[in-house]
């Protein structure tokens, strides 16, 4: 029945979504923004991936999977409010997206997982005035990745694993320039199909520290990968009709060599403790290499790519995991908070980027099939030099169902 329901809602969220993302000016920069990896509940206790347990699928970390001992198929949506403001001005703009579908399994020592999530979004609306000429840009488009990962309980201690993904998508980029008082403007259009493969690594290690308390430690490494970006262009005579759209009079294709794009490596190291179904606390720094993006993006010469550095924190608390009086009792509340220097600079002024989060995990009647729904509030860029702040409201829904395969029956 489970197996159903999943299919089901997978055909009915994806359908209508799949494909929109964001409506950040900042995606301009290389392949767009790189989306969170993980859960519900991952992204509802900061982001962080230390902890894992046997009834949910940990995206981020391969190692987790060694934990499951059920079944899970797992789903989530967002809806984005976002206010982009300048030192004048400032726009509302809303996004929904699918954030992932995956399912995952136990095999004895090991644990597997497979499914589809969107790696990156590129989607923005800009314009820039520079004296009598006007250049509006445009972009949409992005990555997604089909993963398969596979963690293996080493000892009872200490889990290992590895991901391997297949990643795929089109971003496209658009330039319309204009002169005042002339109706014909040119326009270049390009494409880029990108692929390749990446693999993810990632170690978990749990020892008792006292009592109930459990002490956690996690390592996560992505490492550099070099995609295929087959390039297209068109340019074009454009004719600015009196509605604003324009009407192409002389198009023409160019040829371009398909090139190498950089997806930096990664590292992420976490600490946390836990007490088994009661709460847990969590850190992480994730330190990525973006500034090898320098070498496979266009210079601009307002623009420089920097190391991106993350700190995230969070965790859980179950006020009573066996009452079935008061479902309150049994209720996850998730919080966490991250901040993250996400290694652009433009026109001299790191972006920044920080975010909070609270959430419930509320359990689907006396089953361990939960639903996962949060908000997280933060904020990206600055006013400053031109630029733009973010603001950004973020409500999240997910599912997690679990099952049970190969049940022997008492009775047929």
């Amino acid at each position: 029945m489970l197996k159903k329901i999943f299919i089901v809602m997978a055909f009915a969220i994806t359908a209508p979504i799949w494909g929109q993302g964001t409506t950040s000016p900042y995606s301009f920069f290389g392949i767009g923004n790189l989306n969170f990896r993980g859960t519900v509940e991952n992204r509802l206790m900061g982001g962080v991936s230390t902890y894992s347990d046997s009834i949910h699928v940990n995206l981020l970390n391969p190692a987790g999977l060694a934990n499951l001992k059920l079944v899970n198929y797992s789903i989530a949506g967002s809806h984005k409010f976002n206010t982009l403001s300048t030192a004048v001005d400032s726009e509302r703009a809303t996004t929904t997206t699918l954030d992932y579908m995956a399912v995952a399994f136990p095999m004895g020592k090991f644990g597997g997982a497979f499914g589809l999530l969107p790696l990156t979004t590129s989607g923005y609306k800009l314009e820039n005035i520079d004296g009598t000429n006007t250049t509006q840009y445009t972009g949409s488009g992005g990555m997604n990745k089909v993963f398969f990962g596979l963690g293996y309980a080493l000892t009872p201690e200490l889990n290992l694993g590895v991901e391997a993904n297949y990643n795929f998508g089109k971003i496209r980029n658009n330039a319309i320039t204009f002169q005042d008082d002339i109706q014909l403007g040119t326009e270049e259009d390009n494409e880029s199909d990108l692929l390749g493969l990446s693999m993810n690594l990632g170690i978990q290690y749990r020892r008792v520290l006292k009592g109930k308390l459990n002490g956690l430690a996690s390592v996560c490494y992505t490492p550099e990968t070099k995609f295929i970006s087959e390039n297209a262009r068109q340019i074009a005579t454009v004719l600015l009709l009196p509605n604003g759209n324009t009407s192409p009079i002389d198009l023409r294709d160019i040829q371009l060599a398909n090139t190498d794009f950089i997806f930096p490596s990664q590292l992420t190291v976490g600490l946390g403790l836990v007490e088994e179904r009661k709460w847990s606390l969590s850190a992480e720094v994730s330190a990525q290499k973006t500034s090898n993006l320098a070498s496979s993006t266009v210079v601009l010469d307002n623009v420089t790519y920097e190391d991106a550095l993350r700190f995230k924190m969070g965790g859980f608390y179950i006020p009573d995991y066996n009452s079935f009086s008061n479902i309150l009792n049994r209720i996850v509340y998730r919080g966490g908070f991250r901040f993250e220097e996400t290694g652009i600079n433009v026109n001299g002024n790191a972006i920044t980027e920080f975010g909070m989060s609270f959430g419930l995990g509320i359990n689907l009647g006396r089953t361990f099939s939960n639903v996962n729904i949060g908000v997280e509030y933060g904020g990206r860029g600055t006013k400053n030099n031109g630029l733009v702040e973010e603001s950004f409201v973020n409500i999240f829904v997910g599912l997690s169902l679990n099952d049970k395969w190969f049940e022997k029956r008492l009775y047929d």
